[in-house]
């Protein structure tokens, strides 16, 4: 019977260990596809950067709008960053200057001037984008992604309010031309572009820009048919004989320490100023500017009368001398 019992207990543990081993078993064919799986996650990790591509948005910062969206793998980043680059350029470039449909963000400074009763007529400010900034800016976020904000360089006007009562007391500088009184288109071209420029406030530094301040010679400006310089040839066009205001101006302003930043001359010789002494102009092409790199302002006047045009510079008597030339 003792026998017997041995027996039944040794089948019993083997049995029992048999049970172990096949639980053991099949608790590693369950984690084996867990373990791989793992493994799998850490070799190839998913991101959420990953699914999606990163976008580069241009930011005004005087709207806060979003002026430009760029897709840098679109445009090849990644693959060609020198070919990448010039597209960035490229694409800055309009944003400051525009382009055939658009304005662009870069606008020349109009001054102040005063009304007929000493009131100052408020301009605007010059505005430069800073290209290389921009395009230093988008270039840093092109990996992630993100938003870059336009460097824009806004420039006021510099002078002081309470100078305004004496900037008419002296004149510093004085230059007159002479026109045929028959000339009446002629003569109406010079009249509207010397009213355009009388009692025009140039603060230290400013910039003068004669065809942002005169404006488009166009007949809804009520600009005439007259006679012009073109290519060596005199013909008819709308608001010939502007050019000789531009020369006056550029014969007064000579006369006081300033800084050139363009001039032209005619492509035939004019009368009314002595040969190389003239400045001309033409709307949306050649300009006659310059800065004043002094540190007062001057008041620009334009007297016309039926045969002549008197431009003057006068300041406050406590400037005079620093508008001499040395």
């Amino acid at each position: 019977m003792k026998k017997k019992w041995m027996a039944t207990l040794c089948i019993l543990c083997t049995i029992g260990l048999v049970g172990c081993q096949e639980k053991s078993v099949h608790e590693k064919k369950q984690e084996q596809p867990i373990k791989d799986l793992e493994h799998e996650v850490e070799k190839k990790p998913v991101t959420f950067e990953q699914q999606i591509d990163p976008i580069v948005e241009v930011v005004d910062p005087t709207t806060q709008a979003i002026i430009q969206t760029i897709s840098p793998k679109e445009m090849g980043y990644g693959t060609d960053v020198q070919l990448y680059t010039k597209k960035i350029e490229q694409l800055v470039k309009e944003l400051a200057r525009g382009n055939e449909k658009t304005a662009g963000y870069d606008k020349r400074m109009v001054l102040d001037k005063l009304d007929d009763q000493g009131k100052v007529i408020k301009g605007s400010p010059l505005i430069v984008l800073k290209e290389s900034e921009l395009v230093e800016k988008i270039l840093e976020v092109s990996a992630t992604g993100g938003k870059v904000e336009m460097p824009l360089y806004i420039t006021e006007s510099r002078y002081y309010f309470e100078d305004i009562p004496f900037l008419e007391n002296v004149v510093v500088a004085s230059y007159t031309t002479y026109f045929n009184t028959h000339d009446v288109g002629r003569n109406k071209n010079i009249e509207l572009s010397a009213k355009a420029i009388n009692n025009v406030i140039v603060g230290s530094g400013d910039y003068f820009s004669f065809n942002t301040v005169v404006g488009p010679r166009d007949e809804v400006n009520g600009f005439q048919p007259a006679p012009e310089i073109i290519n060596k040839k005199v013909v008819m066009g709308i608001g010939g004989g502007v050019c000789q205001t531009s020369s006056t101006l550029f014969n007064a302003i000579d006369q006081i320490p300033v800084k050139f930043v363009e001039r032209h001359h005619h492509s035939l010789d004019v009368g009314y100023v002595p040969k190389g002494r003239d400045a001309t102009v033409s709307y949306g092409g050649l300009d006659f500017r310059f800065q004043n790199t002094t540190d007062v302002p001057f008041l620009i006047k334009a007297n016309y009368s039926k045969n002549s045009l008197t431009v003057e510079v006068r300041t406050a008597e406590k400037y005079v001398e620093i508008l001499k030339k040395p």
